[in-house]
């Protein structure tokens, strides 16, 4: 029997989670991904992506590897930071349409000095080992194929002690906020996502994909065997996603 760690999508009781199908669906949905996000989180995704870069405590001379990197939320918001941010930051996704309109935003804020994008699969990063100082992930982890490959060939690309901040949905705890969550995402979620992204399946897979990924307990024990030190598994706004935060 496969392990956790091995367990692929097509092996778990959950979407298909190939490459090419969660790349097209993403392609899919560039164009209006931002205001969905924006729009179905309330804002407050705008929040979590600021914690989880506060947490990297960048210096200003830093290089930021953010993979799973979209339409570049997570790098653009280090990059510009009051505070000390990161001097150097690449973004990576395998998501052609996604890396366009994450291009444009790089572009519109100047930054594209910095700021590179690639093209390329988490599983096997085109960078490297040792490359970078800190990793972000942000809502990206649970779509790829093998996780725990993932999380292996991200600890190889940092530096020894380099910092890493993966934001992840989860299902809350509290049997009332569990409930109510699910009737969200079951109910009303899939049914704004469709009207807006003219897309049937993808607002539908968000819920089926946060559903059937793993437990904070179970992902941050994966990142303790994928060779990383001083997990941390952190609930923001009730349980409703987590931040883990850990060192290579």
């Amino acid at each position: 029997m496969a392990s956790a760690d091995t367990r692929s999508a097509a092996a778990a009781a959950g979407p298909d989670k190939s490459p090419r199908k969660i790349a097209g669906m993403f392609d899919a949905i560039a164009r209006r991904y931002d205001l969905l996000n924006h729009l179905l989180s309330g804002g407050l995704d705008l929040y979590w992506r600021a914690r989880a870069v506060r947490e990297l405590r960048f210096t200003g001379r830093e290089v930021l590897l953010d993979v799973c990197t979209g339409t570049c939320d997570v790098m653009l918001t280090a990059l510009k930071r009051r505070e000390a941010g990161p001097r150097y930051a690449v973004g990576l996704d395998f998501a052609d349409a996604m890396l366009r309109v994450g291009q444009r935003k790089v572009a519109e804020r100047g930054v594209g000095a910095v700021a590179p994008l690639l093209r390329g699969d988490a599983m096997f990063l085109p960078v490297a080992t040792g490359a970078a100082d800190a990793a972000t992930i942000a809502f990206g982890i649970r779509n790829v194929y093998d996780p725990h490959a993932a999380l292996v060939d991200l600890h190889r690309a940092l530096r020894p002690g380099g910092r890493l901040a993966i934001l992840e949905f989860a299902m809350p705890t509290a049997p009332w906020l569990r409930a109510l969550y699910g009737w969200y995402f079951r109910a009303i979620l899939p049914k704004i996502g469709r009207m807006l992204s003219k897309h049937h399946d993808a607002y539908t897979y968000l819920p089926e994909s946060v559903g059937t990924f793993y437990r904070p307990d179970e992902f941050g024990a994966m990142l303790t065997r994928a060779g990383f030190s001083g997990v941390r598994a952190v609930p923001l706004t009730f349980g409703v996603v987590y931040l883990y935060v850990a060192q290579a």
